[in-house]
């Protein structure tokens, strides 16, 4: 964690329909001084879409061997490896051979197409990878529920996610650009 990371924590009360899932979980976030609330809010929506006991959140922007999400078995090996905006091809194809699976959820619109475009054909041979791509307009709203200290309800059906603060609801559709 760096040291000047502003500490945000959140309880989320997931009903994964699509998983038959249902739990309630309280993480602590650190946000890096380079991080804005939209990309944590986007680390937290990877989290809601594979929430699992032993899901943790990386180490943060600062440490490149690790990704923003992962997830291991009691042995120690990466079953699932998340990485969220527009990490380096080189990364993700050595994530790929550490991992059982990488997942990387994209956001920032024409930015996230036109990185897509440049690494598709160097990804798409790897075949434990998947991408997602959130709208500029889901990422942007989902910012808006930022608060240092939230409870979200987040209800997770036929791949949709609706997130709400009890104020406040945002509906997110993510769009597969590659499956696992």
């Amino acid at each position: 964690m760096a040291p000047n990371a502003t500490i945000f924590k959140a309880v989320l009360h997931i009903a994964d329909m699509d998983r038959n899932y249902y739990e309630d979980h309280t993480v602590t976030l650190a946000r890096h001084p380079s991080e804005t609330d939209e990309r944590m809010m986007v680390r937290l929506l990877a989290f809601a879409f594979h929430a699992h006991e032993a899901l943790l959140f990386g180490r943060g922007l600062s440490t490149e061997d690790e990704p923003a999400l992962w997830r291991k078995d009691l042995t120690g090996l990466i079953e699932l490896w998340i990485e969220v905006g527009l990490p380096d091809e080189k990364t993700l194809r050595q994530a790929c051979g550490r991992a059982k699976q990488v997942c990387v959820y994209t956001y920032g619109g024409r930015a996230a197409d036109q990185w897509w475009k440049e690494n598709l054909a160097a990804l798409e041979r790897s075949k434990n990878f998947a991408v997602m791509n959130l709208s500029l307009e889901g990422s942007l709203a989902l910012a808006g529920l930022a608060q240092r200290n939230m409870e979200l309800h987040c209800t997770i059906q036929e791949g949709q996610l609706l997130i709400g603060d009890g104020t406040n609801a945002v509906q997110i559709e993510l769009m597969t650009l590659k499956e696992a």
